[in-house]
């Protein structure tokens, strides 16, 4: 197995990316890491202590942060993740993975790849934290600002040839982001693509809310990319507003520093379910390739955690799995 790691992507790349890579390069002798970047910073970072299962593949451009996606896909040829991109494409790598530019990724995945035939429009599907500890995949959550009711039925079943495949969940439960639970409630794309959830080859459960959304109420729920960012994004203040208001009320004296000596096991593991280096990355769906897009802030654990979810997905076939069921009638 290969696995292309796109080097130069992310807030902290090359460094935490080629950390990431040879640890997990070491833990999984039986796969090859190909680091795809600058050849003269990767080879200095990897030092004498190169393991044997790490090659680089020398890109000399970069796709930043601030890049229009489009132009830079087409203009940077030579950039470190349509390189990557590329050897996905002529099947030189099993799988790819960065924390690049989303936007770009998007943009790469439909012109240098392409969509797996029946498929609309790729989804980018993160997994949520819950309560539960099973986590939610959910998409679309930005890759696509606009989804009809077609592509959201698309990502039903996306989502759960994923669920199932890499997370090994029978049956997964299928959800629909909404403003209440009542069938015909929401707006013209969530009233359309109901009736059209219960037709299909999925576990439809109705609609869900997201005041729920953390209790985790389904494996797999569905939303178009701009209520699914927002909802996101919101979850991501919210989480992070408490810690800092705990933080600060459990420093406040003598007695509350006192109580947070004890309570802190449990508040550690209790963050740690809402960290993403946890959770790996999130897979680009729809797209003839298997593509894993870490967070933007990814440290060495993320990266690793990444390469660790491509080995399983590349096991199970998760993208010949899409590609079949979609060929025998899937697509809308």
């Amino acid at each position: 197995m290969r696995i292309a790691i796109d080097a130069m992507g992310g807030d902290h790349a090359p460094d935490v990316v080629v950390t990431g890579a040879v640890e997990a390069a070491r833990e999984w002798e039986d796969t090859t890491i190909v680091l795809v970047g600058d050849s003269a910073k990767i080879d200095a970072l990897l030092g004498k202590d190169k393991p044997a299962n790490v090659i680089v593949r020398h890109a000399s451009e970069v796709i930043e942060s601030d890049d229009e996606p489009v132009k830079a896909v087409r203009r940077k040829k030579d950039a470190s993740m349509v390189v990557a991109g590329r050897m996905v494409k002529d099947r030189e790598a099993d799988a790819m993975i960065t924390a690049g530019n989303t936007g770009a990724l998007m943009t790469m995945g439909v012109l240098v790849i392409g969509r797996i035939k029946g498929i609309t429009r790729p989804a980018l599907a993160p997994m949520i934290p819950t309560l539960n500890g099973t986590g939610m995949l959910a998409l679309d959550l930005g890759a696509n600002m606009d989804s009809s009711p077609e592509e959201l039925v698309q990502y039903a079943i996306m989502g759960s040839i994923y669920r199932n495949k890499v997370h090994g969940v029978h049956q997964p439960k299928v959800g629909l982001l909404n403003v209440g639970t009542e069938t015909m409630k929401g707006n013209e794309l969530t009233k359309a693509a109901y009736p059209m959830l219960e037709q299909a080859p999925v576990h439809f459960i109705g609609n869900v809310e997201s005041r729920d959304v953390l209790n985790g109420p389904c494996d797999v729920m569905v939303c178009d990319g701009f209520a699914g960012n927002i909802m996101l994004k919101a979850l991501e203040g919210a989480a992070s507003t408490i810690f800092s208001a705990l933080k600060t009320e459990l420093t406040r004296s003598f007695m509350t520093k006192l109580a947070a000596v004890i309570l802190k096991p449990g508040l550690m593991k209790f963050r740690r379910s809402f960290d993403y280096s946890e959770h790996g990355a999130a897979p680009l769906l729809g797209v003839d390739g298997l593509i894993l897009k870490s967070h933007g802030s990814s440290n060495a654990v993320a990266i690793k955690n990444a390469v660790r979810q491509a080995r399983i997905a590349v096991k199970n076939e998760l993208v010949r799995s899409i590609s079949t069921e979609f060929s025998n009638g899937s697509e809308m």
